[in-house]
């Protein structure tokens, strides 16, 4: 069966420590890589970048790495054609929220007082929460279902905040592990939906396509691929691990960041 399309996560996936590419899990330097994605270019096979990072972030990561289109903010904005164009899921966001959701959610004061519920144990993950259109980005250690609940409870039922995987650096003091990033967002908008929608714009199917990534956000994506990998370091999480097991495509690579991005990458082109 051949591989279409690669549908890859970015940061601590495809990239090392500091977001590069020639880093791997230690910070010595490899190619590893770069290697894979070149001779993933050469054998024809589209890449994807689906990433919590912003739209114009994704454009730019595109141009860099070669992808031929992007899905940014968890599933909410599928790019294609170099970014010129570009289509918004909205979910379940209510209709007197259409449009530039941050922005509402900021005027309503819920931001603020969703923080101050966490009391210290979420902030936003500056500055890279800057210039985000539909996910309020975040970083720290909650209990989701218990953010979730005051959510439900504050009227603001139809958001959800998601998990988006394990910081490879600690950034906030005072928690009781390693902080992780997460993403104030509307329900009915993830990673797989994106992917869904991506390849029926494309006529592909799930048989054509393959993904990779590190975490819980990343395997919504697995229903709609024909193989998903799970680079190392995403297993060593357990609630991780334990939904990659659930789940009946799901390759765990055997290394961790660039190297298991690497094994996926040559996976396709096999």
């Amino acid at each position: 069966m051949t591989t279409r399309i690669l549908y890859s996560d970015l940061d601590g996936t495809m990239v090392g420590p500091g977001g590069c590419l020639v880093r791997a899990a230690d910070r010595s330097t490899t190619l590893d890589p770069t290697e894979a994605l070149i001779a993933l270019h050469d054998a024809g096979v589209l890449l994807s970048l689906v990433s919590g990072r912003t739209r114009a972030q994704l454009q730019e990561a595109a141009r860099i790495f070669g992808a031929d289109g992007f899905i940014a903010e968890m599933g909410a904005i599928i790019g294609w054609d170099h970014g010129r164009r570009s289509s918004i899921l909205t979910g379940e966001t209510p209709q007197e929220f259409a449009g530039p959701l941050v922005a509402q959610l900021e005027s309503l004061g819920l931001i603020d007082a969703l923080l101050a519920e966490c009391d210290g144990r979420l902030e936003h993950h500056a500055p890279w929460h800057l210039g985000h259109e539909t996910d309020v980005m975040t970083h720290g250690l909650v209990d989701v279902d218990v953010v979730n609940k005051w959510l439900d409870a504050e009227g603001f039922g139809w958001l959800v905040l998601a998990d988006n995987g394990r910081l490879n650096s600690t950034v906030m003091g005072g928690l009781d592990g390693p902080p992780h990033i997460y993403h104030l967002m509307a329900r009915g908008i993830s990673k797989g939906a994106g992917v869904a929608v991506d390849l029926e714009r494309r006529g592909l199917t799930a048989s054509d396509a393959v993904a990779v990534g590190d975490s819980l956000s990343d395997l919504e994506m697995a229903p709609f691929v024909e193989r998903f990998f799970l680079v190392a370091n995403g297993a060593e999480v357990p609630d991780i691990r334990a939904a990659a097991d659930a789940l009946p495509n799901v390759t765990i690579c055997v290394g961790p960041l660039g190297a298991g991005w690497a094994q996926a990458a040559r996976y396709c082109v096999r």
